[in-house]
């Protein structure tokens, strides 16, 4: 059982080191962008504990096989729990409201033949270089030759000045490179647009083209640019102007010619070449009928807004007319192939390039590359844009990829994970080597190889709301889920931006795609636009829970991961729990987030979750039920010993998550018996709020944890309270 057998350090450990580079642990995640994915080992631990009877350290790196065990995520999002699930042979039954969880989680499980899949993708991109390639092409600065292949155009934000009409450039600065990867500084010239190479970055001297002084802050701020020639300072994001103008300004590239004598990346101001491919492409553009670039009109939102104040009003605004070119193309191409698993391969591929081919990319000017418009949960919107190379680029020797962002990219990071899906592998460390276990024997998909005499597992993923599923009574082996966070990033408005376009590309009688947005009423998003509160989240998530606990077998569980950094935000998991008739029987630390993810760099926020191991009967340790601010501040001291068991170094924030975690779970075991799930909203979530009140909450527990005296002295606070002599001593357990 998870609770007796989950290995907190050696489970820590594995999930920490993933969530740096999760690619490399789970391949299976680049088949589609989706947001905060927990890690794969955190839930193949929570398996392998509940199903397995071997030690979790040793059964981790084995193959394992629990054919006939059900297993269903009701928020299947990326769809981790049920790929865990899967790939050790149970059958899965997911559930999500949001039509592109479906068709995500649906092309991870689904077998594709990889050997079609390899020619199809590499006449695809044959027939784009043909028809594109060109638009794709720069003079080598270096060596003349008129065939480098162009891996990133950076683009600067324009305005006129609103006195005298002047075009002005929105440069916040003027570096574009740093010298971490690349042996100098490269500078912009504000005066006549040149590039020069700096080795420094604050004092960068003059522009070795036309000798003006080299600046390194530009004058766009705060909204605010003042204009060079008459002075006038104006205002931008004006959205009755309508969407942004750009202008090219320089490229990266590669030049196969003369890389190998060349020390570092090739920089080049945009020359007259580069310009009038930017009109080619526009007048291409202009002559084609368009069958599959949406006209679809951005909705309002939480996160939209910033679209609509920069004004865009159209998805298709978002994009230059040489991305337009060939997205259009390579839908026109994808439509035609005949067999269905690499039509929707393919059409998959599309969707999720889009992240890369858009003109609200920027590029990192530390890290050489673009950075994707999910590099933050939102739709940020930057004054200097990065457009990649369409096509990608491929080293003829190396047969890797070269930059970024590109159909060559896609396709070769969504066959690597098609690859781990016929042939799962796990990372073991032996000091600080790591080594690759091949795990023999597991596999994900609904089958493996073609044919009748093979075995074949029921995946049964549903695009619809969990709280109206049909399930049989007592019909599950466990739920595994990473629910909806309260107040959580719009997962739906930010999927639009994809789903407008697979829409259009798979058709709109496809099942869960007859709606022209993936927002949805009854999404558990608390969503300021939509009207949707606190009530709303706790409702929904507790008719769900309900249902999946009525589905589950006696004693079977309910895990679940969370956190948040306000205590609050666990009451609505709180009541729904209490609501479903269940017991919290754990609450477990694993590291969830990557410390230097983008969105939650430097806020202070959680990386750690806690797993929440629910039932509706069972037994629980009397050690880990414990009556004051003390005792949990013991447990979470604990927790806080084994996670830097597993090398990880809890900040202040992982505590208080870790602490709510225990909180919760003791407000719902001494709840429990008095919780009658009839009474309205604001009764039960005042009950849940007095209790913790009463008990004294984060406050209460904070200063013990601070406090130098030890933590082992039980005090009680309460003057009612159940007798903790009726439970025996800490060895024993408690039924329930």
């Amino acid at each position: 059982m998870i609770e007796r057998d989950f290995d907190i350090p050696f489970i820590a450990n594995l999930a920490l080191r993933e969530k740096q580079i999760q690619q490399n642990y789970r391949p299976i995640i680049a088949i589609h962008k989706w947001f905060a994915r927990r890690p794969g080992t955190l839930f193949r631990g929570l398996i392998l504990s509940e199903f397995s009877d071997k030690p979790l350290r040793e059964a981790f790196y084995l193959p394992n096989r629990f054919q006939g065990k059900q297993v269903a995520d009701p928020f299947m999002g990326g769809g981790t729990p049920l790929v865990e699930a899967n790939r050790v042979g149970c059958n899965v039954v997911g559930f999500d409201i949001n039509p592109m969880s479906y068709w995500i989680v649906k092309q991870e499980i689904e077998h594709l033949d990889l050997n079609s899949y390899a020619d199809e993708g590499k006449n695809f991109r044959d027939y784009l270089e043909n028809k594109i390639g060109s638009f794709y092409r720069t003079r080598c600065n270096v060596c003349g030759d008129d065939n480098a292949h162009v891996k990133y155009f950076l683009w600067v934000k324009v305005i006129d000045c609103s006195k005298c009409k002047q075009e002005i450039d929105l440069f916040p600065g003027y570096l574009i490179s740093s010298d971490s990867r690349h042996p100098l500084n490269v500078f912009v010239c504000k005066h006549c647009g040149m590039l020069t190479e700096t080795k420094s970055r604050s004092a960068p001297g003059n522009c070795c083209h036309c000798d003006s002084p080299l600046s390194v802050t530009g004058p766009a701020k705060h909204n605010r640019c003042q204009c060079g020639k008459c002075g006038t300072v104006n205002s931008f994001t004006d959205p009755k102007a309508g969407p942004p103008r750009h202008r090219l300004f320089a490229l990266e590239y590669h030049c196969p010619t003369c890389k190998t004598g060349h020390d570092g990346r090739f920089f080049k101001a945009a020359d007259v070449h580069d310009l009038e491919l930017v009109e080619e492409a526009a007048s291409t553009w202009a002559g084609m009928t368009a069958q599959y670039v949406p006209e679809d009109k951005i909705p309002s939102g939480d996160e939209t807004g910033r679209l609509h104040r920069w004004g865009y009003s159209l998805y298709r605004e978002m994009f230059s007319a040489r991305q337009l070119v060939g997205l259009e193309l390579s839908a026109q191409y994808i439509s035609l192939i005949t067999d269905e698993r690499l039509r929707n391969a393919l059409a998959t591929n599309l969707s999720d390039l889009l992240r890369y081919q858009n003109m609200l990319c920027r590029y990192d000017t530390t890290a050489l590359k673009s950075l994707d418009i999910f590099s933050v949960h939102g739709f940020p919107v930057g004054l200097v844009q990065c457009e990649s190379n369409f096509l990608g680029i491929i080293d003829p020797e190396r047969k890797t990829c070269i930059g970024s962002g590109g159909w060559a990219n896609i396709i070769d990071k969504f066959r690597k994970a098609k690859l781990y899906c016929d042939a799962p592998f796990e990372v073991r460390f032996q000091g600080s080597t790591k080594n690759i276990v091949p795990i023999k024997g597991e596999w994900i998909g609904d089958h493996l190889d073609e044919g009748d005499d093979v075995e074949k597992r029921i995946m049964d993923v549903r695009c619809m709301d969990a709280a109206t599923a049909a399930l049989p009574t007592a019909s599950l082996d466990a739920v595994f889920t990473d629910p909806p966070y309260f107040g959580n990033v719009q997962y739906a408005e930010l999927m639009d931006f994809c789903y407008v376009w697979l829409r259009r590309l798979i058709g709109a009688d496809y099942r869960g795609f007859e709606s022209a947005s993936t927002r949805n009423a009854q999404e558990l998003t608390v969503n300021e636009d939509m009207g949707r509160g606190i009530e709303h989240f706790t409702s929904g998530i507790s008719s769900v829970f309900q249902r999946m606990s009525n589905a589950l077998k006696p004693g079977s569980p309910f895990a679940f991961t969370y956190h948040h950094n306000d205590l609050g935000a666990y009451y609505p998991i709180a009541i729904a729990i209490l609501d479903a008739g269940m017991a919290c029987t754990a609450s477990l630390p694993c590291p969830a987030e990557m410390g230097a993810s983008i969105h939650i760099n430097g806020t202070g926020s959680s990386i750690i979750d806690t797993v929440f191991v629910c039932r509706t009967t069972g037994a629980i340790p009397r050690r880990t039920i414990v009556d004051t601010p003390e005792g949990v501040a013991r447990l979470v001291k604990d927790d806080l010993t084994s996670l830097k068991a597993g090398n990880v170094d809890p900040s202040k924030g992982d505590t208080r998550c870790i602490a709510y975690g225990h909180i919760i779970r003791h407000a719902i075991w001494r709840l429990r018996g008095q919780w009658d799930n009839t009474q309205e909203f604001s009764k039960r979530h005042a009950m849940l709020a007095g209790w913790v009140m009463d008990f004294g909450g984060w406050s209460a527990v904070e200063k013990l944890l601070s406090d130098s005296r030890p933590v082992d002295h039980y005090e009680r606070i309460y003057s009612v309270r159940e007798d903790t002599v009726k439970y025996g001593d800490d060895n024993a357990d408690i039924s329930f």
